[in-house]
């Protein structure tokens, strides 16, 4: 006591280091709320709203003797880098001087280790992906579906289309031209050649036609075979003819939608629900020309068939729709689908003409207005 007297008599001022508590083994229970301390995660609620900055525990050291060091920050890092080179010197948010060790080597090793570690995550986790890529293309084929006929979202009913089609949206399916305006003329009869493209010159087809061959009901397509199909003897309704265009009797074409492996069902006897002048073709057509899948079209409303009095023509004359020797689609090079060509004769002008088609066979469901099914619907206004 007396020695301690006669310290604080000399002007010195003794400092003593703080001696850590050894760390004690904690509950997570403990960790979220300590009540003997009132801290929620390390907290009292008269804190939670401060922001106290994360700081090493703070090592104190007797520098009150040497009135440079507490000078300024300068002082700090020159103390720093002269006298204690592996540490620097800093203020924590109380304002006591605290020293941070400059572990340069264990930067580099904790970086060393960031690296590696995402180096072998992302190559792994592309693995796995390349792996889980090549087993889905692994199922998948280049000729068929996985998935076919009922077992496929397209389903065996197959949808009915039409060609040419307008460019714009808004228009719908308005097919709407003058015949004296060659302009008007050219810009659906260029889109039929686009569409006719394939039909006419073989070198765009991927076997170039070298498997086409001249079908009938009595020559069908032998295997890797297809059918041709010769629009450009289907008179008004061919491109040299400009499909009637411009003499007010514009031809509209029709195809089914492929659907891989689906075979139809025909009608060799008319029924009840065929417009007349289909049942006149069918009961004409020999009993071995009957495997078709049956098109017919009419006015939607009264006043339509009205304005349709000139009739319509079929192409090609001696069908009235899709010739069995088409079917079915297996997806052979070369394959193009088949065509009906509808010519409408001298319509009625400056009226806007529904038109609808169907397409008739057993296992073809015919369901018109909003949701349809084996049908199709058109406008045409010729002025």
């Amino acid at each position: 006591m007396s020695n301690k007297k006669n310290s604080l008599q000399q002007g010195y001022t003794p400092y003593e280091f703080p001696v850590r508590k050894p760390k004690t083994k904690k509950s997570l229970r403990e960790l979220v709320y300590d009540s003997e301390k009132g801290r929620i995660l390390g907290r009292t609620p008269k804190n939670w709203g401060t922001f106290k900055p994360a700081f090493p525990p703070p090592i104190k050291y007797l520098l009150e003797k040497d009135d440079s060091i507490q000078s300024s920050k300068k002082s700090f890092k020159q103390y720093s880098k002269e006298n204690d080179p592996d540490f620097i010197y800093v203020k924590n948010w109380r304002g006591e001087l605290i020293r941070v060790r400059k572990s340069k080597e264990k930067d580099r090793k904790y970086f060393a280790q960031l690296i590696i570690f995402y180096t072998v995550f992302y190559t792994v986790l592309a693995a796995l992906f390349t792996i889980c890529l090549q087993a889905l293309f692994f199922t998948l084929n280049d000729e068929y579906p996985k998935w076919q006929l009922d077992e496929s979202l397209i389903g065996v009913n197959p949808g009915l289309g039409f060609r040419p089609l307008p460019d714009d949206p808004d228009e719908g399916s308005l097919i709407f031209y003058e015949a004296k305006n060659q302009t008007q003329v050219k810009v659906w009869t260029d889109r039929l050649d686009k569409f006719l493209e394939p039909y006419r010159n073989k070198t765009l087809l991927p076997s170039e036609g070298k498997n086409q061959i001249v079908c009938d009901f009595d020559q069908k397509p032998k295997q890797n075979q297809v059918c041709a199909v010769e629009v450009d003897s289907w008179g008004p309704c061919s491109p040299n003819e400009g499909y009637s265009y411009n003499k007010s009797s514009p031809c509209i074409f029709l195809k089914l939608n492929r659907i891989y492996g689906w075979e139809p069902e025909f009608y060799t006897e008319p029924i009840d629900e065929m417009p007349q002048e289909l049942k006149d073709f069918i009961n004409k057509t020999p009993l071995e020309q009957r495997q078709q899948i049956w098109v017919s079209c009419d006015g939607q409303d009264p006043v339509d068939t009205e304005a349709l009095a000139g009739g319509l023509e079929y192409f090609p004359k001696d069908l009235h729709g899709f010739p069995v020797y088409f079917y079915p689609y297996v997806n052979t090079p070369g394959y193009l689908s088949p065509l009906v060509a509808v010519r409408l004769i001298r319509p009625q002008v400056h009226q806007i003409l529904n038109i609808e088609c169907k397409a008739w066979a057993k296992n073809i469901k015919v369901q018109l207005g909003r949701d349809r099914l084996g049908s199709v619907h058109f406008e045409v206004m010729v002025d």
